[in-house]
């Protein structure tokens, strides 16, 4: 059990030599802040580190993540990563990605108790509700799982469009909001092609008087 602990601090005194040897001054710009351009909306899964999967360094994106990268209007820590990343950081692209094989979608398309986290699951069998016609119509159990994990996705990036946050942003800044899944089987990303960059691509139910 320690080992499994000490090998953590170990690692980050190896990773923080590496580093000085390849830029002596990378720590030092660090701490001249972050100016990135994307916030990154992701699963918790240890599988999927936005920036090794994407190749970017530190201080490129800014990451928010929680079981099955959802966008819930009543968590107050997704809306304050959301009103910081918009309104003080001024990132240009926010990204909803998930991931093939999510452990959150598979459990949300079961019956099964499980717990506190069924009040979590409860908003990705929401979507499930939705669109259950085009789901059930998936025979093979696995292809149905992926879609609901790109339809979950999907509306999510819907959901920020609805948020006060992004829709004030499009008045007076660029911000495009996108939807991406990761595969395990080859390490890419697929763009779902599900861009908002305007208030016009909201629902007019949704839109707020700004």
């Amino acid at each position: 059990m320690r080992e499994a602990y000490d090998k953590l601090l170990s690692g980050n005194k190896k990773w923080s030599e590496e580093k000085l040897k390849q830029d002596p001054d990378f720590f030092k710009n660090l701490t001249l802040g972050q100016h990135p351009e994307h916030l990154w909306i992701g699963c918790s899964d240890s599988r999927v580190p936005a920036n090794e999967i994407t190749n970017t360094k530190s201080g490129e994106i800014f990451v928010h993540r929680n079981i099955a990268n959802m966008v819930v209007h009543t968590d107050f820590n997704l809306m304050s990563v959301l009103y910081y990343a918009v309104e003080v950081l001024h990132v240009k692209h926010i990204i909803v990605c998930g991931h093939y094989g999510c452990g959150g979608v598979a459990a949300a398309m079961t019956n099964k108790d499980h717990g506190f986290v069924n009040n979590w699951l409860r908003n990705i069998k929401e979507v499930y509700h939705k669109h259950r016609t085009e789901l059930e119509a998936i025979a093979d159990l696995k292809q149905r799982e992926n879609r609901l994990v790109e339809l979950n996705v999907i509306e999510q990036v819907q959901n920020l469009g609805k948020t006060r946050i992004v829709q004030n942003a499009w008045k007076k800044q660029e911000l495009q909001v996108h939807g991406w899944v990761y595969g395990f089987n080859n390490g890419l990303i697929t763009d779902l092609h599900v861009m908002m960059d305007e208030t016009n691509d909201v629902q007019p139910i949704f839109r707020y008087e700004l």
